[in-house]
């Protein structure tokens, strides 16, 4: 077995990963990584390869041990450019050492090594990423933090592009996921600072605007982060004889805020809907999720949490300020052991003459 070729080989392969990282110009290996950092990452990976079955008895484990992984590198003073390229060195030291031995290894064994790297590398990067944006974003004022995320994001997809292109990993796997992600992060995070800027300056601009559109939008851009959590997006198409006053952009970012929130906390399998109906001259745009409901008064404090500024339960305050700087109510009800409703309502505008 695979995993029996790495132990009984294990000097070699430290020896074989230690050089390969020697030589390496960029990132610049360091003497704890070629220390310490090399029989690390083989004994995790000696451990997750134990056994064909332990990712279906034990759901998760690869990406575990690859998150508990990244943060200890992380504490050790790594860049994440070395979590990814030292996991791509073992592997190929492993691979090179089986050929020339000609160690009994499986097709079906190294296919179970590119799946294992590739969900650990995916792992380790979106660890490495939240736990910098944690340490990078602590103490600074609200828009140094979202340049603090633009500048991580963007790293951690350039990173899992380069994996993606050096071959290491297949094109649709886990690491994909991981560019994916980021940039639907990075996408909402411009978003924000762009709506919020105006908002303070006042700039607020609007119009006529068919809520259709809006709507269809505000679908599509769901639905590829929906797919990426796992999550069922069900949007109901509004009509098209419904427009408001609105500004378009800012209007937008707020739904989708919310839509964001729904997705973020629903659990996967779960479903997202998006609805619109017209009571008495207001539409109604409402965002359920299936987060599993709230516990008793926690609706309440959710609602308190949309009025203030720093609460970051998917942006919640932004879109409140957004939906009140139209003339309209943004309100969340809990439904118990089922998940929350988010509700913008709106005054609908007479029909053109």
């Amino acid at each position: 077995m695979l995993v029996d070729f790495i132990i009984a080989h294990r000097e070699q392969l430290i020896a074989r990963t230690r050089a390969k990282i020697a030589k390496r110009l960029s990132p610049r290996p360091t003497p704890a990584e070629l220390n310490s950092g090399v029989p690390l990452f083989l004994e995790q990976l000696a451990e997750t390869l134990r056994g064909p079955e332990l990712s279906r008895t034990q759901p998760g484990a690869i990406e575990r041990s690859a998150a508990v992984h990244a943060a200890a590198l992380l504490s050790r003073g790594y860049t994440v450019a070395q979590v990814v390229y030292d996991y791509g060195d073992i592997c190929q030291a492993i691979t090179e050492l089986a050929v020339e031995i000609d160690a009994p290894i499986t097709t079906d064994e190294f296919q179970t090594l590119n799946r294992c790297l590739d969900n650990a590398i995916a792992e380790a990067v979106t660890e490495y990423t939240r736990l910098r944006l944690e340490s990078a974003t602590a103490g600074e004022t609200e828009r140094r933090e979202i340049l603090a995320q633009l500048r991580n994001r963007i790293s951690s997809v350039r990173l899992a592009y380069l994996t993606i292109k050096s071959g290491r990993v297949p094109l649709g796997g886990s690491v994909a996921m991981v560019v994916t992600r980021n940039l639907s992060a990075v996408t909402s995070l411009i978003d924000r600072a762009l709506s919020e800027a105006r908002l303070d300056a006042g700039t607020v601009r609007r119009r006529r605007t068919a809520l259709y559109r809006l709507i269809e939008e505000a679908e599509v851009d769901g639905l590829i982060e929906a797919d990426a959590h796992g999550v069922l997006l069900a949007v109901t198409p509004a009509d098209h004889a419904i427009d408001v006053d609105a500004d378009p952009q800012i209007l937008a970012i707020a739904l989708g805020n919310l839509m964001h929130n729904a997705l973020k906390f629903t659990q996967v399998g779960g479903q997202v809907s998006l609805k619109t109906s017209v009571v008495d001259g207001r539409v109604e745009i409402t965002v359920e999720d299936s987060c599993g409901g709230l516990p008793a008064g926690k609706a309440e404090e959710l609602f308190g949490a949309l009025q203030r500024r720093g609460t970051e339960r998917g942006g919640l305050y932004l879109a409140h300020r957004g939906v009140e700087a139209h003339g309209g109510t943004l309100g969340v009800r809990n439904i118990a052991g089922r998940g929350c409703v988010f509700t913008i309502a709106l005054p609908v505008l007479a029909p053109e003459t």
